[in-house]
């Protein structure tokens, strides 16, 4: 039997990354979705695990040929995508594949897969508390906090995109309600 997809994106300092976390830690058969990137690998790193690493030209190629489902150029010659096969090559061993993904990737998986895919928009209860949650982690610079908000700003725009929005104004309220949403997709 098929997986199913469920896309997560959110605003850097949303929590989007700890929902998922204790989302894979459940018992849903999840499997992360493996991205590719032009980038070379950072320490212990390998192809086909953390990611597929492409040099530049095979990721254009790539791009040409309609091999991904989204992709981003974040620098130049950097880029960052999902492949379609591995995707499928994912959902045809059974596995629900989960995506953690910026607003416009996300949005071009859940218009590529329609129902099979679940988006979910993570939401920070305000900027205000976004901004202090960016400040408590001390690990940006006042300017890229700065850039993290001003994006957020944009990405906010974009929730209503989404199949579901769950506000992160209590960490455990959001993983349950986040588990109970996928529990109920996966299920149907």
């Amino acid at each position: 039997m098929n997986g199913k997809l469920i896309i997560f994106s959110a605003p850097s300092g949303s929590g989007k990354s700890t929902i998922i976390n204790y989302l894979l830690a459940q018992n849903l058969n999840l499997a992360f979705s493996i991205s590719a990137t032009s980038r070379p690998p950072r320490g212990a790193e390998q192809n086909g695990v953390e990611y597929f690493f492409l040099s530049p030209e095979e990721f254009r190629r790539r791009i040409n040929n309609h091999e991904f489902l989204e992709y981003e150029e974040v620098y130049k010659d950097r880029y960052y995508g999902t492949l379609k096969a591995q995707v499928e090559k994912q959902l045809e061993a059974g596995q629900n594949v989960i995506f953690d993904v910026d607003v416009v990737g996300g949005s071009n998986i859940k218009r590529f897969y329609g129902e099979r895919a679940l988006s979910i928009f993570v939401q920070p209860p305000s900027i205000e508390e976004l901004k202090h949650r960016l400040i408590s982690r001390a690990t940006d610079s006042a300017e890229i906090i700065e850039s993290r908000i001003a994006k957020a700003e944009f990405e906010l725009t974009y929730a209503n995109k989404f199949d579901r929005i769950i506000i992160n104004d209590n960490l455990e309220t959001a993983e349950h309600e986040a588990l109970q949403i996928i529990k109920a997709f996966i299920e149907k």
